[in-house]
């Protein structure tokens, strides 16, 4: 198997299975990919398009082909020299009536085999949730959908068994409850085994010989009808309505609205999807259930990696992480000859906030890359014109700054739907200040007051307590929440602060004596951990970045968006650090959670370097547009801040072959964005929101959006942006294939998101996941062209993915060289030095030098395609630490480069192409 050069990461769903991805290994191959990257393979919930909603983790999904499937699918890849990395779901998994292990856990709560298997608080303050897991799926509060008939008791023959049906929900009756059920009959078998059936309720063994009798109910329920007992239980009748309500009562879980999730809700989920209950993996025996399945995946060698998804909602991802790593490395040994590995990379989905890093000592082999997308934002766009656009944006939309924007997101979010979560906190927090005399005093109001305030201003998703208490890497991180906190509490609650610092690290559990206290202070931390990560993600990626729009581009996971631009020593600074600590982390520019494609995100960032002119845009389209807005109860609509989000949503997604002309082509665009602006409205919850959607607002923006691409009277602004986004479309391209290059030249491991090979202006999900069309990619690839014709075709993609197919060539030639080549950043002078970022790469046996246009739109001109005139370089060129030899060095396309000195001129290094890679194997 050849080593890990370069991934790409495919979603598989029921359209496209393991043995649709079978057919397409032989491209992949000829493009230069060294491994697969899949979504999670496991068992998911019937239709799901990603993966994510585990429902059996003991087998591989029959939807996408099962296992055999796979084993074909690795067999091609074997043949190639490829390897598969698997991405998996460690925190979570699906709820609902296809888990069984759910299923289960509200059969026999407590004395169900997986009660700890689920992150469950059993015991609650609220009487009515007391050993009872409350369960928000019904459409309407609890009493009107008894008395209403739609929580009705029924029967399922096919295995003897009773349950609560709502909609396509199946909620199971205690099996030990049957005879509250049974013994309402006067047949006398059927009275004889209701009464069978309560005495489970004293029985050790009680789910094993609830089996028999189900199975003597479902014999005996083919020879006497049950309805008439159903009958009884109807709620909307008053008999009825009491017996199913005191069946209820007795179940271990407690049916309610779907609005009391967040308030009430005594189970962990992920972030506030009601849909995905959170796994408690730090228990070895949920460890071994949940992972058995990769386990034997790793060992028969049909997974070569893995890919830890949300590292950062597990109780303890460092211990995780170390615990895998161990048992990761037992398998290689048992592993095939054909499939021998020396070492499994493993990668955590973790968001790095500003300064900080991935703790070495986890044994993980780095990120999955999105601090990798936001380095090369930041160098793609221009700080001059931060200010221009902060006051234009300002102006326009009357919303604050980033920085208090997600103050106000965090502050919504923690008391709304991570209410129950942040309560949870609180209260955990007040029980470790009851264990202390000294602190028993502190109210509960003032640590949720407290609390808040820290949470509202921690600068990273979360920190990693442990039982020595906080680390020295996350020490900066809590102070500056600390501080911004105290800042924002009057001094009489300075005291429950300093009791937070304590509790939150300053003082280690460990440090207790073993009983209640230390179990109550250990709790408490890894309570708090995981409620500051979904808070960020929450206030984050699904509400800040779509209310705050100063540039979209700056807008997306992992990135900072309080920080606008980057000169090129940090991004030098961030590869060399790369390199030193984590030599193989992934390096994505795209993902399946991405919010706009990267060559969206690339073309916006060219609104940087034509700050003014976009202003003036803006203001004009406004004018233009004044027809199509409307006036509602609540104000205009779109919104001013909702109609700059558009506008730049258009300059970026707006396609390079849409014919203003063609109504069905127009359409299909505006479906697109209606998509799009439908989840943007209600993600920022501002005008509308998805607990409560505003029908009257939301059709009004989606009206807008129809009457500009469609209305024949708005032609005028139709073709004002469509001439818009053309005249930066260019500098765009130009810009997606020098973040193309980076990403596969410096320190780490490029990671290609499915089907980006060709220009990718997606927009968020579903957009981003549409269906990828591999034959045409397949076949740009098969037909040989020139540099002259993929520059003058520039539109169709072909360019980037020939791009694509060199380097990631020129990898597997040279493979030490790009994982362990020293990162040498390299001197630019002369009149557009400022415009140039590159670097060298320097091995044993060959030597790299990377060059790629940064700011460039200016240089461009008014050319028709993403190459820069050899002459508007002047004297721009390179200081080069060695000098190359014609003889022994060549450039991408097998350009060549004709001097011997140790200065290169850039009108000659990019003379053919927009970018160059030069090898020397002297």
């Amino acid at each position: 198997m050849n080593s890990l050069s370069a991934t790409l990461r495919l979603q598989f769903h029921a359209g496209f299975t393991l043995d649709d991805a079978l057919a397409l290994v032989p491209y992949f191959a000829r493009l230069g990919i060294s491994h697969l990257y899949a979504s999670p393979l496991l068992s998911a919930r019937p239709g799901s398009l990603h993966g994510y909603d585990v429902i059996d983790p003991t087998r591989v999904s029959p939807a996408l082909g099962g296992e055999a499937a796979l084993t074909r699918l690795v067999a091609a890849l074997r043949l190639h020299g490829m390897g598969l990395i698997l991405d998996i779901v460690s925190n979570h998994m699906a709820v609902g009536s296809d888990n069984p292990w759910w299923q289960d856990l509200l059969s026999w709560g407590r004395r169900s085999r997986y009660s700890t298997f689920f992150d469950i608080q059993w015991h609650s303050s609220d009487p009515l949730l007391e050993g009872q897991l409350l369960l928000p799926f019904l459409a309407r509060d609890y009493g009107a959908a008894l008395q209403a008939g739609d929580i009705p008791l029924c029967f399922q023959a096919s295995d003897g068994s009773f349950h609560i049906r709502h909609h396509e929900q199946r909620f199971p009756v205690c099996p030990a409850d049957y005879g509250q059920i049974l013994c309402l009959s006067e047949h006398p078998a059927v009275h004889a085994l209701g009464k069978r059936f309560e005495a489970l309720h004293s029985e050790a063994q009680a789910a094993d010989k609830a089996v028999l009798l189900q199975q003597q109910l479902q014999t005996l329920a083919a020879k006497v009808s049950l309805g008439s007992l159903l009958d009884a239980f109807d709620g909307r009748t008053a008999t009825g309505f009491e017996r199913l309500h005191h069946l209820l009562e007795q179940q271990a879980y407690r049916l309610a609205s779907w609005r009391t999730a967040a308030d009430d809700i005594n189970w962990r989920r992920f972030f506030d999807i009601n849909e995905l209950a959170g796994l408690r993996v730090e228990r070895s025996e949920v460890f071994e259930a949940t992972h058995q399945k990769i386990f034997e995946l790793i060992r028969t060698g049909l997974v070569d990696g893995l890919r830890i998804d949300h590292i950062d909602g597990l109780a303890d991802p460092r211990g995780y992480c170390r615990k895998l790593r161990r048992r990761v490395d037992t398998l290689l040994a048992q592993r095939p000859l054909n499939a021998a590995l020396e070492h499994l990379p493993i990668y955590v989905e973790k968001i790095l906030g500003a300064n900080e890093q991935l703790h070495r000592d986890w044994g993980v082999d780095g990120t999955t890359g999105y601090e990798f997308m936001n380095q090369v934002s930041l160098l793609q766009h221009d700080p001059e014109s931060e200010d221009i656009l902060s006051e234009a944006w300002s102006a326009l939309s009357e919303r604050p700054a980033f920085a208090e924007e997600l103050r106000l997101a965090r502050q919504q979010v923690l008391s709304t739907s991570l209410a129950g979560d942040f309560e949870s906190v609180a209260q955990a927090l007040l029980q470790v200040a009851r264990d202390d005399l000294m602190s028993r005093d502190l109210t509960l109001g003032a640590i949720r007051r407290a609390l808040q305030a820290l949470v509202e201003h921690y600068p990273v998703y979360r920190t990693y307590l442990h039982a020595g208490g906080r680390s020295a890497e996350d020490l900066p991180f809590f102070s500056h929440a600390m501080a911004a906190a105290r800042q924002n509490l009057s001094e009489g609650d300075w005291p429950v602060l300093d009791a937070l610092q304590r509790w939150l690290g300053g003082q280690p559990w460990r440090s207790l004596p073993p009983g209640p206290s230390r179990k109550h202070l250990r709790h408490a931390c890894i309570r708090f951990q995981q409620l500051t990560a979904p808070t960020a993600a929450k206030a984050v990626e699904d509400t800040a970045f779509y209310r705050s729009a100063l540039l979209l581009s700056r807008n997306d996971v992992g990135f900072d968006a309080e920080h606008f631009s980057a000169p090129p020593e940090a991004f030098h600074q961030a590869c060399e650090q790369r390199l030193q600590q984590f030599p193989h982390n992934l390096l994505c520019t795209a993902t399946h959670d991405h919010k706009r494609g990267e060559d969206n995100r690339a073309r916006l960032a060219v609104l940087s370097e034509r700050s003014r002119w976009f202003v003036s845009r803006v203001e004009h389209w406004r004018e233009l547009a004044a027809p199509l807005r409307s006036t509602l109860a609540d104000g205009v609509a779109p919104s001013a801040a909702d109609e700059w989000l558009l506008y730049q949503t258009l300059l970026g997604s707006w396609p390079l072959d849409l014919n203003e002309s063609d109504p069905l082509a127009l359409q299909a665009y505006a479906e697109r964005l209606l998509q799009w602006q439908r989840k943007a409205l209600r993600e920022a919850k501002l005008r509308s929101s998805w607990s409560a959607p505003n029908e009257a607002y939301e059709h009004a923006c989606l009206a807008f959006i129809h009457g500009l691409l469609q209305d024949p009277q708005c032609q005028q602004l139709r073709h004002s942006l469509a001439q818009a986004a053309q005249s930066i479309a260019c500098a765009g391209a130009l810009n997606g294939l020098a973040q193309c290059l980076l990403r596969m030249t410096v320190p780490g491991v490029p990671d290609l998101y499915q089907g980006n090979e060709f220009w990718d202006l997606s927009l968020v999900d579903p957009d981003n996941r549409r269906t990828v069309d591999f034959a045409a990619r397949r076949q740009a690839l098969d037909d040989s062209t020139n540099t002259a014709q993929l520059l003058q075709d520039w539109r169709n993609g072909r360019i980037k993915q020939a791009l694509i197919s060199q380097v990631l060539g020129r990898r597997q030639q040279y493979p030490e060289l790009f994982s362990q080549g020293r990162y040498l950043p390299l001197q630019v002078q002369g009149r557009h030095a400022a415009q140039v970022l590159a670097f060298a790469r320097i091995g044993d046996a060959a030597r790299a030098i990377v060059i790629v246009p940064r700011l460039a739109c200016g240089l461009l001109g008014d050319t028709a395609v993403p190459l820069i005139a050899p002459q508007h370089w002047e004297d721009t060129r390179l200081l080069l630490p060695f000098a190359l030899s014609p003889a022994h060095c060549s450039g991408l396309f097998a350009s060549s480069v004709v001097t011997a000195s140790k200065e290169l001129l850039l009108s000659a290094a990019l003379k053919e192409f927009p970018v160059n890679l030069l090898i020397d194997h002297a």
